[in-house]
């Protein structure tokens, strides 16, 4: 089968399209045709190995390469064939998730991390749900909130901040959205009641006060962040990192800084951390199908133009989900 390969750390240029052997679907598994899978900054991270201090992790990172050879997390398609063990499904399922190697044609999942894929959403549409919506809604989830609170989103026209936009609206929160003026539109249209433009306005020197402040970028000092918190609010971390940027550390100098801080002053700070789960991708699926969550898709890519999706999300801003075809 054609997948995205890549043998070292760098730029775009390290990744190829290769015929690779097809994966076998194990214990537990299934067997996925790819109809489509999107990318994620997750993408660009492993490809040039950044942040460095991430490559501690040596479940995930290689001295000169990743683990997985294969780029891609998120898919959707359709059951080829189930690895033993396995009930639940069964080939000719239209199912969508998240696995290692999802930039490629076939794929092989657990069969406990995926789900039907939403009736009214396209195979690119499902594609961009898995590891954005997982993550917003695990963001969310980290904090008791009532209905009429506040909550700033910073980030909130990316992949996962188009989410959190939405399910924060649908938890009936007061959502404050900070983007790009050429976003704020979107944004807008996906619930939000503030949309403050980063290039034009400065959420921290507002003098608005949220309960729930979600950092999605990791480009802001933790001063400026608390300026946006209200006195018994608290500060959501998340991933972030900007391509070009803070190679070494990241935003993981935010997340210690700001978890060191919490320890020393009472700043109430949460560093959630989303794992697949296919009972969250049937409740997001639901969710889609019921018309309260929209995925976005900004643009689309063959599987052999892979390599220019991934570059085009690490350094064009790119605006909610960019998405592969494949087939």
């Amino acid at each position: 089968m054609k997948a995205l390969v890549q043998d070292r750390y760098g730029s775009p240029n390290v990744l190829r399209i290769q015929e690779v052997p097809t994966p076998v679907a194990g214990a537990d598994e299934v067997l996925v045709r790819v109809r489509a899978a999107s990318v994620n900054a997750r993408d660009w991270h492993l490809m040039r190995g950044e942040p460095r201090l991430a490559r501690l992790d040596r479940t995930t990172f290689g001295l000169r390469a990743p683990r997985s050879r294969i780029r891609g997390t998120d898919f959707a398609g359709t059951v080829e064939s189930v690895g033993s063990g396995v009930t639940a499904w069964r080939p000719g399922d239209g199912v969508y998730g998240e696995a290692d190697g999802a930039l490629a044609e076939q794929v092989a999942a657990r069969a406990d991390v995926i789900a039907a894929k939403p009736d009214s959403a396209t195979w690119e549409e499902a594609a961009a749900i898995p590891l954005a919506a997982t993550t917003a809604l695990t963001l969310l989830r980290a904090v008791d909130t009532e209905a009429g609170q506040r909550v700033l989103v910073n980030g909130a026209s990316g992949g996962v901040g188009t989410f959190a936009v939405q399910l924060a609206k649908s938890a009936g929160l007061h959502v404050t959205a900070v983007c790009s003026g050429r976003n704020a539109e979107l944004v807008g249209s996906l619930g939000a009641d503030v949309v403050v433009d980063y290039g034009r306005q400065d959420f921290a020197t507002t003098g608005e006060r949220h309960d729930l402040v979600v950092d999605l970028v990791g480009n802001r000092s933790l001063r400026d962040l608390r300026r946006a918190l209200a006195p018994t609010g608290t500060l959501v971390l998340s991933g972030g990192g900007v391509s070009g940027q803070g190679r070494f550390v990241g935003p993981l100098g935010l997340m210690t800084r700001a978890q060191v801080v919490a320890r020393l002053s009472g700043l109430r700070v949460k560093v959630p951390m989303a794992v697949p789960s296919g009972d969250d991708l049937a409740e997001l699926a639901a969710r889609v199908d019921a018309g309260s969550l929209r995925p976005v898709v900004e643009r689309t890519f063959a599987l052999d133009d892979a390599a220019e999706a991934i570059r085009y999300l690490e350094v064009e801003h790119a605006r909610a989900k960019v998405v592969v075809t494949v087939g």
